[in-house]
C-alpha cells in the first residue's frame, strides 16, 4: 500500500506532539517520577502503539497491520535491552535521578533521528541493490552471536572513544551545575557531565540503530510500517525505564531471546535475498527456490520466545538472586556518594531500596548468593554504607 504524503506528515506531527508534550508537561522540571506516574504513560505509549496499529489494520490491510504489530514488538523487545545499556551509562556518569529523564529524552530523540536516516538510507539501498539483504542478514547472524557471547553488557560504553577525545580536548569537570550542559569552573568555561553522558548516549543510539534497522527490514520493506514501529517503539521508554529500573537485571535470559529472534529475522532475510537474487556467482544470477518466511509466522516466533524467554527469567532463582545482589552493589555504591544528587529524599529512598534488597538476599541459597561476582567486595560496600547511615542518624 502507497501512503500519501498528507497521512505521511500527519504522523510526524503526532509524533513530534508526543516528544514536545513529553517534555513541556514531564521533564522540563527535574523530578523523580513516582511508580504511578511511570505506569501509567507507560500504559498510555504502549496503548497509542497499539491504536495505531489497529488503524493500520483497517486501512493498510492485514498484510501491513501484521508488519507493523511484528516490527513494533521486534523494535520495542531491542528497546528495553538497550535501556541496560542505559543504566550503566547514567550510573558511570552519577547522573542525578531526577534529571534522568532529561538524558533519557535526549536518547529517544536522538535514536529517532539516526534511525530515520538509516530507515531512508536502508530503504535506497534495497530498492538499487536487492543483495542488500544478504548483508542486512549476515549483520543480524553476527549481531545475535554477539548477544551469546559472556560478558559485562555493555560496560564500555560510557568510556567511549568520542568522550575520551571530549575529554582531552576540552575542559571538562566531573561536577554537575543542575542539568546545565556548559558551567563556570576557575573562570573558564567546561563541559558537565551532563553533556558528556548525552554524547554516550547518542553514540550507542548509532550503534543500535545498525542493529534495530536490518531487523525491521527483515519483516517488512514498507518505509511507513518500518518508520512507525520504530518511532512508537522508542515512544513511552523513558517511563518504561521508571517502570522497570531494578528489574532490567531480573531479564537474565533477554539477551538468548533476542539472539533467537535476530538469528530468525537474519535466515528470514538470506532466504528473501536468494529468493530475489541476481548475483552472477550465485545460481547464475537467476533467483533460488526457497521457502519464504510469513510475516504471520514471524509474529508468532517473536511473540512466543519473548514469552518464553520473560516467564523463564522471571521464575528463575537465578535471576532473582542476580537481581538482588546487583541492585544491592548499586544502591550501596549510591549511598556511598550522595553528593551527586541535590534531592534530599533521595538518602532515604536509596537506603530503604536497600536494606529490602538484603532481606531478599537473606532468604536466597547460598549457591546462587556466592555466585555474584565480586561477592566480598559488594558486602564491604553494604557494610560501610551501613555504617554511613548510622552516623548520618548520629548526628
Amino acid at each position: 500500500m502507497t501512503v500519501s504524503p498528507l497521512i505521511w506528515g500527519i504522523t510526524i506531527v503526532v509524533i513530534l506532539a508526543l516528544l514536545a508534550f513529553d517534555y513541556f508537561f514531564h521533564i522540563r522540571k527535574a523530578h523523580v517520577p513516582s511508580l504511578k506516574e511511570a505506569a501509567v504513560w507507560s500504559s498510555v505509549y504502549v496503548g497509542l502503539a497499539i491504536v495505531f496499529g489497529i488503524l493500520v489494520l483497517i486501512f493498510g490491510g492485514g498484510q501491513m497491520g501484521s508488519e507493523y504489530f511484528a516490527g513494533y514488538i521486534t523494535e520495542k523487545a531491542l528497546s528495553v535491552d538497550n535501556l541496560f545499556v542505559f543504566l550503566i551509562i547514567m550510573a558511570s556518569f552519577r547522573v542525578p535521578r531526577e534529571d534522568q529523564q532529561k538524558v533519557l529524552l535526549f536518547g529517544i530523540v536522538f535514536s529517532l533521528i539516526a534511525r530515520t536516516g538509516f530507515i531512508f538510507l536502508g530503504a535506497a539501498l534495497i530498492n538499487s541493490f536487492a543483495w542488500v539483504f544478504y548483508i542486512f542478514g549476515l549483520i543480524l547472524l553476527l549481531t545475535a552471536g554477539n548477544l551469546l557471547k559472556p560478558g559485562d553488557h555493555g560496560d564500555d560504553q560510557a568510556n567511549n572513544f568520542i568522550i575520551r577525545l571530549a575529554k582531552k580536548l576540552f575542559h571538562t569537570t566531573d561536577k554537575y551545575d543542575g542539568d546545565k550542559l556548559f558551567t563556570m569552573l576557575n573562570g573558564k568555561r567546561a563541559l558537565t557531565p551532563m553533556l558528556l553522558v548525552m554524547v554516550a548516549i547518542g553514540g550507542t543510539d548509532i550503534l543500535f540503530a545498525l542493529d534495530s534497522i536490518p531487523a525491521i527490514f527483515g519483516l517488512t520493506q514498507n518505509v511507513f510500517v518500518v518508520f512507525t514501529a520504530t518511532a512508537f517503539s522508542l515512544m513511552g521508554l523513558r517511563q518504561l525505564y521508571f517502570l522497570i529500573d531494578g528489574l532490567l537485571d531480573r531479564l537474565i535470559y533477554l539477551s538468548y531471546g533476542l539472539a533467537a529472534i535476530l538469528a530468525f529475522i537474519g535466515v528470514k532475510l538470506i532466504l528473501h535475498a536468494l529468493h530475489e537474487n541476481n548475483l552472477p556467482f550465485i545460481n547464475d544470477g537467476e533467483h533460488v527456490n526457497v521457502i519464504e518466511i510469513t510475516t504471520g509466522l514471524s509474529l508468532s516466533v517473536i511473540i512466543g520466545v519473548l514469552v518464553i524467554t520473560v516467564v523463564l527469567s522471571l521464575i528463575s532463582p537465578a535471576g532473582k538472586a542476580q537481581t538482588a545482589i546487583n541492585n544491592a552493589r548499586r544502591h550501596a555504591v549510591d549511598y556511598l556518594d550522595l553528593d551527586y544528587t541535590a534531592d534530599a529524599n533521595e538518602r532515604e529512598r536509596i537506603y530503604r531500596a536497600l536494606t529490602a534488597e538484603e532481606a531478599q538476599i537473606v532468604q536466597m541459597p547460598l549457591k546462587y548468593r556466592n555466585k555474584a561476582k565480586d561477592v566480598e567486595k559488594i558486602r564491604e560496600q553494604v557494610a560501610e554504607a551501613h555504617r554511613q547511615h548510622e552516623a548520618f542518624l548520629n548526628r
